[in-house]
């Protein structure tokens, strides 16, 4: 069973639709027996990284994520999930982060005719292709929606990366831990083996 973690930042139906589709057995929860019990989880998420943060808290669950984490259950952050992962950001100064993984949230630098929140299909490239992507071709188009992005501290986790107005790491791995800037469940068929690839 994956666990898909709710903590009231976001619609998860479409995520838990998708999984429901590729025959993926998955219950929306915030129930620490519950993310034990799981095979996998899932950290969804859309909206403010300070907020994101507090709720997250106020609902007991970080040191049992940080737990199974530690232990090895594969674990997915997607967007605004992905942020919560690392150490801090620059949308909420002083708040800090899961710091599960190394690396900072920086705002996508304005530029003339960049839209900013980056809302729309953007094309990933592998600079070491992880496990999430197996079976998916290189300049795949996958769905965003940020105005953050990661800088990972260790280029080597990097698993995907994307250009909108600067160098985005849109994709990390490490041990078991996945994350992706892009929401797979909105990406169409790349979306759904993304997701089958982390299910396995």
């Amino acid at each position: 069973m994956i666990a898909v973690i709710d903590y009231g930042v976001g619609n998860l139906f479409s995520l838990s639709s998708s999984l429901a589709y590729l025959g993926l057995e998955n219950k929306v929860t915030r129930s620490a027996r519950e993310l034990d019990e799981a095979s996998h989880i899932i950290l969804p998420g859309v909206g403010a990284f300070g907020d994101a943060m507090e709720k997250l808290a106020s609902t007991g669950l970080v040191p049992e994520l940080e737990r199974q984490a530690e232990n090895g259950k594969p674990l997915l952050g997607i967007c605004l999930g992905m942020q919560l992962l690392f150490e801090k950001s620059e949308e909420s100064p002083g708040v800090e982060g899961l710091g599960i993984l190394k690396g900072e949230i920086l705002r996508i630098p304005a530029a003339e005719g960049l839209k900013i929140p980056h809302m729309g299909w953007n094309n990933i490239r592998f600079p070491n292709k992880g496990r999430l992507f197996a079976g998916v071709p290189e300049d795949a188009y996958v769905y965003f929606v940020h105005s953050y992005y990661l800088k990972a501290q260790d280029e080597k986790i990097v698993t995907a990366t994307t250009e909108y107005g600067t160098h985005i790491h849109a994709s990390v791995e490490s041990g078991n831990l996945f994350a992706c800037q892009f929401h797979p469940e909105k990406s169409s068929h790349v979306g759904l083996q993304i997701l089958k690839n982390f299910a396995k």
